[in-house]
């Protein structure tokens, strides 16, 4: 049976101060008035059953995804006590996705993409799913054909194609590069960008768990064992924050691709036009420039003087902000919280939430 999850679990520290830790960015009306959760799941409709689609996310946050998807069953929202990475977060909705059907196949899709056109997106998918149904040991990832030498992302470097399917192997993932290296990716034709989303059989992936990460595979058993009876809660919150934190691309697409494990790794084409909602700096790209290269959401309020290559965001409609001379920079603007900084310096937001953090809890 298909199934789909969305992980839905991130923090989003660099679209702080509008993403906080009871308000994450995947719950937010950052895309045209709805939440990145929401549009993520009105693209898997059609796709699979809508008793299929979970959602995997901190369990803190549960009721405001319930109320953000009200249509969602109590079963198909998977709790996290803590947040331990990506390996661990597929690593358990698997498990649980598995525990009445041992052959179940489970895509997983991020919640805080924007992705265009959605035929194309479910296309693929079907396609990862086909190629998962007559493969029972690939576990599939989606490949993005890169527009630009993208640095805040990874790599796959894809092999030979697979006969009878719309697949390749992949040869090797690689990590976030330089500039330089990765214009040299462009101009070779056979890097694609990592998108995140995989496809394979439950029982695969909780198999190569075993092998590669056996304790935290062992701990997830014991979880997933206990799902649907009142121990859940307890044995969760015993079990899960003491598992290792590392991503799932570190500990099972790399070493699978290495041949570390029984099991192969694939790459699906998905031709769409594909954006990372992960910064500032991207999500302005969802926004109109004016003449000067500013930019800023509909409901934002501003006089910019001889301002040029600006993002500027307000969460209050009656709230001006002005500016004079400013060069790219970015000012977001919250009820409690005004942060400026460079544009150049956009990823350092997760260094400066580290800094309120230690300083201002209340804050985050």
């Amino acid at each position: 049976m298909r199934n789909v999850v969305i992980l839905a679990g991130g923090s989003g520290t660099r679209l702080w101060p509008m993403s906080r830790d009871d308000r994450p960015k995947q719950v937010l009306p950052l895309a045209a008035g709805q939440s990145l959760l929401r549009v993520a799941y009105n693209r898997l409709l059609g796709l699979v059953a809508p008793e299929n689609i979970y959602v995997c996310t901190v369990g803190a946050i549960t009721d405001v995804v319930r109320k953000e998807l009200p249509e969602l069953g109590p079963h198909n929202i998977i709790g996290e006590p803590a947040r331990r990475d990506t390996a661990n977060a597929v690593g358990l909705a698997s498990a649980v996705v598995a525990r009445n059907n041992p052959d179940a196949i489970v895509a997983f899709v991020g919640s805080d993409h924007l992705i265009s056109p959605e035929d194309e997106f479910r296309t693929a998918i079907e396609h990862g799913f086909e190629v998962v149904e007559a493969r029972g040991r690939s576990l599939v990832t989606f490949g993005i054909e890169p527009t630009h030498p993208h640095t805040g992302l990874g790599y796959i470097e894809r092999g030979e194609p697979i006969e009878g399917t719309s697949a390749y192997v992949v040869d090797r993932f690689r990590e976030k590069p330089d500039r330089a290296t990765a214009e040299e990716y462009l101009a070779t034709g056979r890097f694609w960008w990592n998108s995140g989303m995989f496809v394979w059989r439950a029982s695969t992936v909780l198999n190569v768990l075993d092998t590669l990460l056996p304790d935290s595979a062992a701990r997830l058993r014991e979880v997933a064992a206990v799902w649907d009876t009142p121990a859940r809660e307890a044995t969760l919150a015993e079990i899960y924050p003491g598992l290792r934190k590392i991503s799932v691309d570190y500990a099972v697409m790399e070493p699978a691709s290495q041949g570390k494990v029984d099991a192969d790794v694939v790459v699906v084409p998905m031709p769409v036009h594909w954006l990372d909602v992960g910064s500032w700096a991207a999500l302005a790209d969802t926004y109109d420039a004016d003449p000067n290269g500013n930019r800023t959401d509909s409901s934002t309020l501003s006089c910019l003087l001889d301002s040029h290559d600006n993002i500027i965001v307000t969460d209050d409609p009656d709230h001006l902000v002005a500016t004079v001379g400013l060069r790219s920079h970015i000012i977001v603007h919250t009820q409690d919280v005004t942060m400026v900084c460079p544009l150049s310096d956009g990823e350092r937001v997760k260094e400066l939430v580290a800094q309120v953090q230690s300083d201002h809890a209340d804050y985050i």
